[in-house]
């Protein structure tokens, strides 16, 4: 596992669903303009919202992903998380 440094937040994604419109036609997560989610793996010494655990939702587009033992993560700064799922 990889420890961040600092404000920076080690997300798991989530595994979504793929959604069916009314049409019968499957949408993709990849084609969904949605925030992401994930579980949060590790944070670094200076994050103060968060703790490992927590569901979070951030930008499809925000971050650095990486990827080890077939499992994807984001390393993201926690000023960008929008917020924790309840």
């Amino acid at each position: 596992m990889i420890k961040p440094l600092k404000e920076r937040v080690v997300v798991k994604y989530s595994n979504e669903e793929i959604e069916k419109t009314a049409g019968g036609i499957y949408v993709p997560d990849v084609a969904k303009e949605k925030p992401q989610k994930g579980t949060v793996e590790a944070i670094g010494s200076e994050v103060k919202e968060l703790k490992v655990g927590d569901v979070v939702l951030f930008e499809k587009y925000s971050g650095s992903k990486i990827k080890l033992d077939d499992v994807e993560y984001l390393i993201i700064k926690e000023e960008d998380i929008l917020g924790i799922i309840q």
